[in-house]
């Protein structure tokens, strides 16, 4: 599954963080982990009542030894780690991992492929999760309680994760309750449910299972917005309020009927009046990556390329969604491009590592992204070689280091919300 870029690829990350370094991207990027994250506890993103490691190692603690490994001589440990745990080992590589950590990943995909492809080898007796934090929650409560579920870098979370907290989306349901309070059941349905997308904690995952609610992927959001409809008037969509209002507008559901709920605001920001007549309530949160798109960068590329064709991420602003040819999840883009013609020419807005394989991977067809800063997604860019030849290396010597666990209670709700979400198929 090795993957290197041919000369018609973008530039790799670092060659463009390096020679952009007054770019809002971050130019310590460029630089390995472990040299910048240095703040104690877990990254973005981890639920409040997750089991730390211990000891735990953080970034900044990696052995020096590691540290300062050619490349080669991590490639080599990890490839003869994997060699000699053999099929007691699976690795999960998210499509927004870099190339030479992806290409030792047994499985590739998004959140949604990912959390099934973890349920297909019931053998494994670790679960090597190269992605981010809210991903190895995810593993951890659907793996069998026997298994061991490694994130390589704690510090590799999401910051959107973290804009829906577990006090927060609490304090947003009691208001909501007492909103909702006088309305009939005569037609069986709730007054709301929550949906969480998969980018958020595993205890917000279990506040969904606890309130008839569920999770949902990119992949799959269309889907569970339908069953939620079946089962409630309305929805309480968190975190992200790109995928909310980009699916439900595409459901037909009227801009009018998707208020915004700010957390810092009483009622969100709302009147009772708003609320009351509100299909899905969107909450204030984003991905960094994908909110940097914009209209202008589509009618650029469209100036510059004639004829080209424009996919994005649904986590998108819906300007940059609606001027696009296609939105659709990271599988989605990814079956968009399989489908085009040679000669064809596609600007994608989504996460650069993926853009950059898309571009090797169809030398007959020019693939570039929307963004010219191209930054990558910065905490899962902390999934570094060095982290991976560590982690593989402690099970081979029988320690399992920075392993993912997911407390009892918490994995207990959440694996209701989660089990729905599997059994939600995408379209």
């Amino acid at each position: 599954m090795t993957q290197t870029l041919d000369s018609r690829a973008l530039l790799s990350v670092n060659d463009v963080i390096t020679a952009a370094p007054s770019s809002s991207c971050d130019a310590e990027l460029a630089r390995g982990p472990w040299d910048f994250d240095l703040a104690p506890g877990y990254g973005p993103g981890a639920s409040e009542f997750d089991v730390i490691p211990t000891p735990v190692t953080r970034p900044g603690q990696l052995p020096t030894a590691y540290q300062r490994m050619s490349d080669d001589e991590l490639h080599a440990r990890i490839r003869a780690a994997k060699e000699k745990l053999g099929s007691d080992l699976v690795i999960l590589g998210h499509f927004y991992q870099r190339d030479e950590v992806v290409q030792y990943a047994d499985f590739v995909g998004d959140s949604f492929q990912l959390a099934n492809a973890a349920l297909t080898r019931p053998e494994a007796s670790t679960i090597v999760f190269c992605g981010v934090h809210f991903m190895a929650e995810t593993a951890d409560i659907l793996a069998r309680p026997e298994q061991h579920v490694i994130l390589p870098n704690l510090a590799a979370g999401c910051s959107m994760a973290d804009m829906a907290d577990e006090d927060s989306v609490e304090t947003a349901w009691e208001e909501l309750m007492e909103v909702y309070a006088d309305e009939a059941d005569a037609d069986g349905l709730a007054s709301v449910i929550p949906v969480t997308y998969m980018n958020s904690s595993a205890a917000l995952k279990a506040f969904c299972g606890r309130n008839g609610g569920i999770v949902c992927t990119s992949s799959n959001a269309a889907t569970v917005l339908e069953w939620a409809f079946a089962r409630g008037r309305r929805v309480l969509f968190f975190p992200d309020q790109h995928l909310g209002r980009n699916t439900a507008k595409a459901m037909g559901v009227p801009l009018e009927q998707m208020p915004m709920w700010n957390p810092r605001k009483p009622l969100g920001g709302n009147t009772e009046a708003d609320l009351i007549d509100a299909k899905v309530i969107l909450w204030h949160g984003f991905c960094s990556v994908h909110k940097r798109f914009t209209v202008a960068q589509i009618d650029q590329a469209r100036a510059q390329y004639p004829g080209c064709k424009v996919i994005v991420h649904p986590e998108s602003p819906m300007p940059v969604v609606d001027a696009a040819d296609a939105s659709g999840s990271t599988d989605a883009i990814r079956k968009f491009v399989a489908a085009a013609s040679p000669g064809d020419v596609i600007a994608i807005g989504t996460e650069i590592n993926l853009v950059n394989r898309l571009a090797a991977e169809n030398p007959d067809k020019t693939i570039f992204c929307l963004d010219p800063v191209i930054c990558p997604c910065s905490t899962m860019y902390r999934i570094h070689p060095g982290y991976l030849a560590w982690t593989l290396d402690g099970l081979v010597e029988g320690e399992i280091r920075n392993e993912i666990v997911v407390a009892d209670e918490v994995a207990r709700d959440a694996k209701v919300a989660l089990e729905r979400m599997l059994a939600a198929l995408p379209r």
